[in-house]
This record gives structure tokens, C-alpha cells and sequence, in this order.
């Protein structure tokens, strides 16, 4: 008698030896292709011509009449029997760095409050990926066809490291530079969340007036005033839906740099050792040179500041004429965008030709950084004189001290600012941010900068040819729109050809 699973088991190697023998028989050379076969009744639409237009810029009678035009092509090559469609689309190209950070808002713009972190204005917050500080990147520069930006050292090398001096190799892996950072990324949306809310609130703000109003004029309520309000908050609604829309997308946009490496903007490719007390002028020497991809920053205006939205006219005003001797030719810079146009010199600073009410003799200047986004400081003309301890001994340094200006004596910088570049109120190139005398609170009573003509005159004699000012972005930027222009070729050479043969297939064309 044998159990259930011995039955089993022997049925089992029986059928597994047959198994073998059949494999063993069957010729698979000569097995008949298997084919698939049509159930039913095969269905063709017509071949469809896409066109794509801008997002709310085509009517429906400009669209009817080219159709017809596309139509009255297509009959003189006796290709009938097509549909076309309109498409509402932005066309991007598909370049190796992407996304592409966003051209400057201009004053009035619904992206002006919202766009900074992500624009080619100066200002820029970055992070590197091999250490965990965040800061700010400071002037961009040019040699030849090669785009290069100026940022604090101690930003994208850690504090434990060898501190000497860096140069890139090409085969050596990059030092890679990111816009924002995983935190400041998250703050950043936050920041557009809380914008939209209270655009939002605005809008149902708007919305009750323009009931209220509207129920007076219905109601015969005072109609000459009514009506004339009614139509002043109608239009302010239209422009405000306007820009709840335009932020909303904006935002949408956003959630495209969530990946760090979708961020990364270039890479450092000179970096001296960061030193205190150089000779011959005892400055501070904390910076190093990035290279940019210029794929990423198309749209770049050159070393321009926005003034907005922290700094408003009246405040850039109070910071000019908060003066004795006030230059009576100033004027508030068009769009709210500040160009620069030379560099301060250490002469010019040692010996400003303005005073403030107090009759000290001083330079107000202004920064955008990634702490403290624009603020607004003073810069006297007596150097700082600033002492480090360590173990092996102390060290001294001669730093460009700014303090802070205004009523409410609020901080000209804090963390994340270092880099930053700091500006005269006519558009001069000041100091480079590296550091301040701290509150405690993450804030500095007194900010610290290497003075930039001293920081210039290292660069140039590492990048000789090297140039702070952009005459001619157009031809600067020729090679990237050689690059897309060519891209763009490829991708319609390819769907023309794919519809020819489409059109050739279906036996619409010979």
C-alpha cells in the first residue's frame, strides 16, 4: 500500500521523462509563425495637422480663417480629407540642463514678488552638493564665450577640509552647484502657497464690493458714485483673478526644480585657499569662481539688482536722500531693476562725498541675499579691524564693516547671505559678503566684506580677459541658440517626416 504523495511523486517523474522525449522530438525550425489576425471591421480617421499657439492669444475667427488658408495649401497638393487642430501650448526646448531660470519680472508683473529665487538677477540662493551650508551667488562675469559667477568659499567647501587652493580638472568629478537646497526649496513653495492665499483673500475681498456696489446700483443707492466704484473694483478683480491665475502657474512651474539634479547651474572651477590677513592690504580672502551653464541662464540681463518687492521707490528714495548733499539726478531705476556700471574703489570708500543727517561722512548700499532678500545698510568710511582665535594662534583681518539702516535698526544680513554681492545706491560693485559680528539669534549687528576691487584683481589675474559687464548678450548667447535652433530642426524635421509618411500610408499622397 503506498500513500497518497508516493502516487504522486511517481506520476510526477513520469511525466517529466515524456516531457523530455517530446522536447527532444519537436523541430522548431520548421513550427509555422504564429500571425495575428483582424476581428472586426478596420476604422481610419482622417490624418490630423496639430497647431500649436500660445496659451489665450487665439480667437476663434482668426482660427477659423487659418484653417481655411491651411486647407487651400493642402488642396493645391491634392491632399484632401484633413482635420486640423489648434493646440494651446508653450513650446520648450530640450536642452541637457533643464529647467531654464526665469528672465526679471518687472515692476507691475504678477511674478515679481515670487520669481527671485528662481531669476538671473543677482541674488541667487545656492547650495553645493557636497556640504550642507546654503548661501548666495554674486557676480557674474564672462572671458570669451564662457559664463562664470563669484560666490563666498566657505559656501560650497566644508569647514573641516584641507583649505587649499582648488582647481577643477576635467577628469577629476565636478563640484556641482545647485539653486537652493532641499530646505530652502521647501520654504520657497511654502512662501508661494502663503502669496497665493492672500491673492486669494484679496480676490473674495473684491468680490464683496463688487456685490455691495452692485446691489446700491440695482437699488438706485447714490448711482453716479456707485457706478463709477463698481468699475474701478470690476477692473481691479479682472487684474487680480489675472494674477491669482499667473501665480498658480507660476507654482505649477515650480515643482519642476524639486529634484536636485534638475538644479545644478555649474560648477566651481577656481577656488584660492580661504585666507585672513592677506598681504599687502590684510583683507579677507573668501571667494571662488563657478562656471555656469549657459543653457540655464538664457535669459540673463547682466549684473542688474531687483529693488523689489522688499525695497519699494520710497524706501530706495528715503536710502538717496537721506542726505545732506543729495545728488539731484537721481532717479528711480526703470522696471524697479538697478544695472551696474563700475566698482567702487577702496579710494572712493575711504572717502565718500556724501553725508547723512548727522553729518558723518557715508555710503548707503544695498544687498540681495538669500537670508535677508533685500535689505538696505550704511557703510562708513573706517575699516573694520576683526580678530579670529584659534589654537595654533590668533589672526587679523581687515573686513568693510555695513551696518544696519533704518528706524528699526533690522539686520542687513544673517545666514545664507554669504556671497552676496553688496551695491552702492548708483550701481557700483562694493564688497563681497563673507561673514558679520553675530547677535546670537542667526543675525549680525555688523556685516563683513572683502572689498570687490581687491577680489577683481584676483580674478583677473587667474581668468585674464575677464569681463563684469554684458554689451552684447545677443551675440554672447549665440552658440546656446545655435544649439536650440538646432534641436528645434531635428525635433520638426522628424515629425514632418513622420506625418509625410503617415500621409503616404494611408494613400492620401502617391
Amino acid at each position: 500500500m503506498k500513500l497518497d504523495h508516493e502516487v504522486v511523486e511517481e506520476s510526477n517523474d513520469d511525466d517529466s521523462d515524456n516531457d523530455a522525449k517530446e522536447e527532444e522530438e519537436v523541430d522548431y525550425d520548421t513550427t509555422p509563425t504564429v500571425e495575428p489576425i483582424e476581428d472586426g471591421i478596420r476604422h481610419y480617421t482622417n490624418p490630423t495637422i496639430w497647431v500649436g499657439v500660445l496659451p489665450d492669444t487665439l480667437t476663434g475667427a482668426v482660427a477659423y480663417k487659418s484653417a481655411g488658408e491651411i486647407h487651400a495649401f493642402l488642396d493645391k497638393l491634392k491632399a484632401w480629407n484633413i482635420d486640423i487642430t489648434y493646440c494651446e501650448a508653450s513650446s520648450e526646448f530640450l536642452s541637457g540642463h533643464v529647467p531654464v531660470l526665469f528672465a526679471p519680472a518687472k515692476d507691475g508683473d504678477a511674478l515679481k514678488d515670487v520669481v527671485g529665487n528662481v531669476s538671473v538677477l543677482l541674488g541667487l540662493p545656492i547650495t553645493g552638493c557636497m556640504t550642507s551650508m546654503q548661501g548666495t551667488l554674486g557676480p557674474y562675469f564672462h572671458v570669451g564665450n564662457k559664463l562664470y559667477a563669484i560666490t563666498a568659499c566657505h559656501v560650497l567647501f566644508p569647514a573641516n577640509g584641507d583649505n587649499e587652493d582648488y582647481k577643477h580638472h576635467n577628469s577629476a568629478p565636478r563640484r556641482d552647484v545647485v539653486v537652493m537646497g532641499d530646505l530652502s526649496y521647501k520654504k520657497y513653495l511654502g512662501e508661494i502657497q502663503v502669496h497665493i492665499k492672500v491673492l486669494t483673500d484679496s480676490v473674495e475681498s473684491l468680490e464683496r464690493r463688487v456685490k455691495t456696489l452692485g446691489d446700491q446700483v440695482q437699488g438706485g443707492i447714490n448711482i453716479k458714485e456707485s457706478q463709477a466704484r463698481l468699475a474701478e473694483y470690476e477692473a481691479e478683480l479682472a487684474k487680480m483673478h489675472t494674477k491669482v491665475d499667473q501665480v498658480k502657474k507660476f507654482s505649477t512651474k515650480i515643482k519642476r526644480w524639486s529634484k536636485l539634479k534638475d538644479c545644478v547651474i555649474g560648477f566651481v572651477v577656481w577656488a584660492p585657499s580661504i585666507g585672513i590677513g592677506n598681504a599687502p592690504h590684510s583683507y579677507t580672502r573668501d571667494f571662488c569662481v563657478i562656471e555656469l551653464y549657459k543653457d540655464r541662464f538664457r535669459h540673463m540681463v547682466g549684473n542688474v539688482l531687483s529693488l523689489g518687492p522688499e525695497c519699494t521707490p520710497s524706501m530706495l528714495m528715503n536710502l538717496m536722500y537721506n542726505r545732506i548733499n543729495v545728488p539731484s539726478e537721481f532717479k528711480y531705476p526703470d522696471n524697479g531693476l538697478l544695472p551696474l556700471n563700475s566698482i567702487l574703489t577702496i579710494d572712493e570708500v575711504n572717502n565718500p562725498n556724501s553725508l547723512n543727517l548727522e553729518g558723518d561722512c557715508i555710503h548707503q548700499v544695498i544687498k540681495c541675499g538669500m537670508g535677508t532678500k533685500i535689505t538696505v545698510g550704511t557703510l562708513t568710511r573706517f575699516a573694520s579691524f576683526t580678530r579670529k582665535y584659534f589654537l595654533t594662534g590668533n589672526m587679523e583681518s581687515i573686513e568693510l564693516p555695513i551696518l544696519p539702516h533704518g528706524p528699526d535698526h533690522s539686520p542687513f544680513s544673517r545666514g545664507g547671505d554669504s556671497g552676496s554681492l553688496i551695491i552702492s545706491a548708483h550701481g557700483k560693485f562694493v564688497g563681497l559678503l563673507t561673514g558679520g559680528m553675530d547677535r546670537g539669534i542667526d543675525e549680525f549687528d555688523i556685516t563683513f566684506a572683502t572689498p570687490f576691487e581687491w577680489v577683481w584683481k584676483l580674478v583677473l589675474n587667474e581668468f585674464p580677459g575677464a569681463n563684469l559687464y554684458f554689451d552684447d548678450l545677443q551675440a554672447f548667447f549665440t552658440d546656446v541658440t545655435k544649439e536650440l535652433q538646432h534641436v528645434l530642426s531635428k525635433i520638426e524635421s522628424s515629425l514632418c517626416l513622420n506625418y509625410l509618411k503617415h500621409m503616404a500610408g494611408v494613400g492620401l499622397w502617391p
